[in-house]
């Protein structure tokens, strides 16, 4: 679950840190106090958007920080899956603006976004302000019914993109090989003069490092045996001036003469014979060298002439001789197919079929899979409605095989509702209000949270278009849910706060002139004042007052139960 909320530079927000707790976490406050801001901010952490519109213009940074505890065995094993270590049952995740650039890290260390996203779908759920209306796209009614079903689904889901892949490549060819007799023959004899002229060369593995070795080594002759005669001279051959060796010799007999005095130096002195004797060898070992270096203007024309050739061949084919070498075979191949050209149309055409037979299997396999899965979703989304306030409402989802063939075979799944005893199922887009689709939606996010392990879900305003005992239906569901979950709602309705675990106040004040954000835990009397607040406006009475103690004390109630 969220633990901590930590926000520095965004917005109308200075600097702030929140402590969430289980269960149900309930914000509320003025409108345009902020609260959206807290929920863009943790949307920034999580990659889901930018910190364009976000970040204070008159600060040069800004971050934002979570703080999760994991506790689930199976959610750790996902995590690390993700090659995130899960350290002391906490997962960090910060975002950092630096110079008009962010760096995301978890527990520290500097990850992708592409990481974030995939570690933040274990970790939380939004359900945004306006995320109800994804409902009115049916291909998002596909991916619902995927979500529901994705243990079962999955072996055919990752089967299936792998037949695709093929299928897609061989469709790919069987477009491209509607050549006529001309164009054959002409494609024909042009690769039959790349893999010649390739054949020509006769390369051999790493022959181009060996020559540019041997090249090297002959156009620098000159600079080598100038240098490497006076390292010799310097160190066991000179002529009128003591060597390297002569005068290690010489130091190597003083401390002979004089070691019997101090037995220290006899142990200096055999370090100094081993010196006299390594560089004895280097002196015959660079005298050897010096005696077989000679320098051939032949064999120094020949290998010039072989790499302008090899280097030729590379411009063409290839950045190394293995790339040569493997173009090569892919053009020999080509031009086997298209000398057998009809054969190989046929069996192109005939790999063809046998890879769409595979994907339609795997296709079918998952419609049944779904169809299966549908007719549950759809009871356990209908209870969840009657939990909401749907009392006489029908639901239903339906599979139907109208897709174009694909990796995720080739279902349509559309929601169908009916709203009152009597009248056809249609559409949900056609039938559904904004409030209605809103709950909606609340029913399916809590059918849905029982098929994974993500402990956090955060409802944005879920209370738009709804009052009265829908309200107080939708509190209640929130409620049940947040008894295994944690919850984090924003909220403008009085029912829904009420039955708050954690009840957090948004504010804004003005310091010197400038508007900050700011939140904090209410206590149960404060707690009561804000629903005063919601229920009657400006004005707390003592009605009110007594108004919202009551609605407190239901609440507590009802949870229990």
């Amino acid at each position: 679950m969220l633990l901590n909320l930590h926000v520095k530079n965004m917005a109308l927000i200075r600097e702030l840190e929140i402590d969430f707790g289980k269960g149900f976490n309930i914000l509320t406050g003025e409108t345009g106090a902020g609260k959206s801001i807290l929920i863009g901010s943790i949307n920034v952490a999580l990659g889901m958007q930018s910190f364009k519109g976000f970040a204070r213009e008159d600060e040069t940074s800004a971050l934002v920080e979570l703080v999760f505890s994991v506790e689930d065995p199976r959610l750790k094993e996902k995590i690390e899956l993700l090659d995130i270590p899960v350290e002391d049952g906490q997962v960090i995740i910060s975002r950092r603006l630096v110079g008009g650039r962010s760096i995301s890290k978890v527990n520290g260390e500097t990850v992708t976004l592409t990481q974030v996203r995939e570690l933040a779908s274990l970790l939380i759920d939004i359900h945004g302000q306006h995320e109800h209306q994804s409902l009115l796209h049916k291909k998002n009614h596909l991916q619902i019914l995927d979500e529901y079903a994705k243990e079962k689904l999955a072996p055919y889901k990752e089967k299936g993109a792998h037949i695709f892949a093929d299928y897609a490549q061989i469709r790919k060819k069987l477009e491209a090989s509607t050549l006529d007799e001309a164009a054959r023959k002409k494609e024909m004899d042009f690769l039959q003069f790349e893999v010649e002229e390739i054949d020509r060369a006769e390369l051999k593995t790493g022959e181009d490092e060996e020559l540019e070795e041997r090249y090297k080594k002959l156009s620098n002759g000159r600079k080598i045996a100038e240098n490497a005669g006076e390292a010799y001279q310097m160190t066991g051959e000179s002529e009128g001036s003591s060597c390297a060796a002569d005068l290690i010799s010489t130091a190597v007999q003083r401390l002979q003469m004089v070691q019997e005095y101090d037995v220290s130096l006899q142990e200096l002195e055999k370090q100094l014979s081993e010196i006299e004797s390594l560089l004895s060898d280097f002196n015959r070992e660079m005298s050897g060298y010096l005696g077989d270096l000679t320098f051939d203007d032949y064999e120094f024309e020949q290998i010039e002439k072989r790499l302008d050739e090899i280097n030729r061949l590379k411009v063409k084919y290839g950045q190394s001789i293995e790339e040569i070498l493997a173009y090569r075979e892919e053009k020999e191949q080509r031009l086997e197919e298209l000398q057998n050209y009809d054969s190989y149309v046929a069996q192109l055409q005939k790999s063809f079929e046998d890879q769409e037979a595979l994907l339609r299997d795997n296709a079918k396999e998952m419609s049944l899979i779904r169809k299966q899965y549908a007719s549950q979703l759809a009871g356990q989304i209908r209870a969840e409605l009657a939990d909401l306030n749907f009392l006489e409402t029908n639901f239903d989802l339906e599979v139907t095989e109208s897709a174009p063939l694909s990796a995720n075979g080739f279902d349509e799944a559309c929601f169908l509702i009916s709203m009152n005893p009597g009248s056809p199922m249609r559409m949900l887009g056609d039938v559904a209000s904004g409030g209605e689709l809103s709950r909606i939606m609340l029913a399916i996010k809590t059918v849905l949270a029982d098929k994974d392990q993500t402990e956090t879900l955060i409802f944005d305003e879920i209370d738009v278009g709804i009052s009265g005992r829908t309200a107080q239906k939708v509190s209640e569901k929130m409620a049940v849910i947040a008894r295994s979950r944690q919850v984090l709602c924003i909220t403008h309705l009085a029912q829904i706060a009420s039955m708050a675990d954690h009840h957090f106040y948004i504010e804004k004040n003005v310091h010197d002139g400038i508007t900050e954000t700011s939140i904090r835990e209410l206590s149960l009397a404060e707690s009561e004042e804000e629903l005063a607040r919601i229920l009657g406006g400006a004005q707390i009475t003592e009605t009110t007052l007594k108004s919202a103690r009551e609605m407190k004390e239901m609440a507590d109630a009802t949870k229990k139960y």
